[in-house]
């Protein structure tokens, strides 16, 4: 006859007891789990492992240093048999029978009245899985499922208990691997997307069919009113009840106006969710080798708009004091104003010699990198016919490679 599989349920462990034998290494993998369903644990062992002890110095479990007696399981709603002595757990698991106490054994699964599944969690689910006698299977699939979960990949939209609003999601420099996880499981779960030209597009095309994505370049405004059209259609699609995702390039809070959208978003009672993203300023410099710090070459890295000429009268850098820095100077939005900004750097004492490196939508299969010196990179970018999104890299770790 075929063995019969095992029920799976849910058990709501609040305030209820829960009796655990034996204080080893499968004590100390079991118990976090019981104390965060919020168990009342009693400990019996005679000695436990520092980790185990630490939670009953904490007031998280009672332990009672002293070995099993029959009695013990009284009035317990589940119990945990873990000790390594095979006649105290053959007799604890006979008594949990006896007063129908559900009973985990981790010497003999055959005499256990229940089993303890792969466990993992993803932002309020909980995946467990069973597969009989094949435990290292059963942490595969979890493993799998959770990491789905995590990163979008597997979908799994919530419909109760959902709460509108917008997320201002950093998607990185441009490579779709580099969003965060949890940005990618927000864009999961989205019903609108207001996207930025210089997000991971990669990442729409992901997207189930029913998402509306906007492009926020193609949002109808005038020149003055791009920020305002945009925050009034993220008020908008919130305020319609939708999970609302705007997708920025690199980090929503590095010139990427996050922080505006946010006080909008704000006054108009919308709850905000800011996921940090990967900064082109670091990134895309490491990903032709170029670190923006390094042991002997450079202790400091500043990062810089360049959308305004030094001799801007909006211009709100110091010019003089960024040319008398050592470190490395990270120029964003730089490119068609690279001429000004090296020559104002050279006027102020930063030698016309200085490495620079010019990297070209760094990330996406398009990159490419473009090395010059402070008095030659306006005429290389001109040359290489560069054009953004670039990021411009100043001083000596553009050569340590």
């Amino acid at each position: 006859m075929p063995e019969q599989p095992a029920y799976p349920v849910g058990l709501r462990l609040t305030g209820r007891r829960v009796v655990v034998l034996g204080g080893g290494t499968v004590a100390q993998r079991r118990l976090p789990a019981l104390l965060a369903a919020g168990a009342d644990v009693l400990l019996i062992a005679p000695s436990v492992t520092p980790s185990v002890q630490a939670m009953a110095e904490a007031g998280e479990l009672r332990w009672e240093p002293r070995g099993y007696r029959h009695g013990d399981i009284t009035d317990a709603w589940y119990a945990l048999i873990a000790t390594d002595d095979p006649e105290v757990n053959a007799a604890a698991s006979a008594e949990a029978e006896e007063r129908r106490v559900w009973c985990v054994r981790s010497d003999d699964a055959d005499a256990a009245t229940a089993w303890t599944p792969a466990t993992g969690r993803s932002e309020g689910v909980t995946v467990a899985v069973l597969t009989g006698r094949d435990p290292r299977r059963s942490a595969a699939v979890r493993d799998a499922v959770v990491e789905g979960l995590r990163d979008g990949t597997l979908t799994a939209p919530r419909h109760r208990l959902r709460t509108p609003g917008v997320a201002l999601v950093g998607g990185g420099p441009g490579d779709p691997d580099l969003i965060t996880v949890r940005g990618r499981r927000l864009l999961a779960e989205a019903d609108v997307v207001i996207a930025d030209r210089l997000g991971p597009r990669d990442l729409l095309d992901e997207l189930p069919p029913h998402v509306e994505v906007i492009d926020a370049a193609k949002i109808p405004y005038g020149r003055a009113m791009a920020q305002e059209a945009i925050n009034n259609a993220l008020i908008e699609h919130a305020k319609a009840g939708k999970s609302v995702v705007r997708l920025k390039g690199g980090d929503p809070f590095v010139f990427g106006r996050g922080k505006e959208e946010a006080q909008a978003l704000a006054e108009a009672g919308i709850p905000v969710t800011v996921v940090p993203g990967v900064t082109s300023a670091v990134s895309v410099p490491a990903a032709v080798g170029i670190p923006v710090t390094h042991r002997g070459v450079a202790h400091e890295f500043t990062v810089v708009s360049g959308h305004v000429a030094p001799d801007d009268p909006r211009s709100l850098v110091d010019w003089e004091a960024l040319a008398a820095l050592r470190g490395t100077l990270v120029l964003l939005m730089a490119v068609e104003r690279m001429g000004a900004i090296a020559e104002t750097l050279i006027r102020h004492g930063r030698p016309a010699t200085t490495p620079v490196a010019v990297v070209q939508e760094g990330t996406t299969a398009a990159q490419r990198r473009v090395d010059a010196t402070l008095e030659t990179v306006a005429r290389r970018i001109t040359e290489e016919g560069v054009r953004p999104p670039a990021i411009v890299v100043v001083g000596d770790v553009v050569t340590v490679a």
